[in-house]
């Protein structure tokens, strides 16, 4: 017997999507390098909705990948098994509000890259065009829709 499929409005897929980000700390990102699928924890340094901000340096494995192919997807998984999955396009923020404002409040990107202007901080903006939710295993994904979408 099939387990019955739970139906969402897309304000509530929204609210339990933004959940599960608040929840995971340490999404996973994947990447593609050559033909090869590259999947790693990262910890992004600012969310805004579904749009994700990861820091990185430039001597990363994963800076190559993404100047190749910006295409991306993070995973981020709660406690419970719920899972979501944001499908975008990493872009690289050399300067501007957003990248001071990352920079200002992360004490820990200052204290290893001793300033802004270090040629070792890259700074993706991962701007989403699919997010899924799925509930604990339930082999099915729902679709939230994006705010440009509504």
């Amino acid at each position: 017997m099939m387990k019955p499929e739970p139906v969402f409005t897309q304000e509530e897929l929204r609210a339990l999507a933004l959940g599960v980000l608040q929840a995971d700390p340490f999404p996973m990102l994947a990447t593609a390098g050559g033909d090869q699928a590259r999947v790693r924890p990262v910890s992004p340094v600012k969310t805004d909705g579904f749009t994700v901000y990861v820091a990185s340096m430039r001597s990363s494995a994963k800076t190559d990948e993404i100047a190749a192919n910006p295409r991306v997807e993070l995973c981020y998984l709660s406690k419970e098994h719920d899972q979501v999955r944001i499908t975008g396009v990493a872009e690289t923020l050399s300067e501007g509000p957003v990248r001071e404002e990352i920079w200002d409040t992360n004490p820990l990107l200052r204290s290893y890259l001793k300033s802004i202007d270090n040629p070792e901080f890259v700074l993706y903006k991962v701007r989403p065009n699919r997010v899924r939710y799925m509930r604990e295993w339930a082999l099915s994904y729902h679709e939230v829709l994006l705010e440009n979408a509504l």
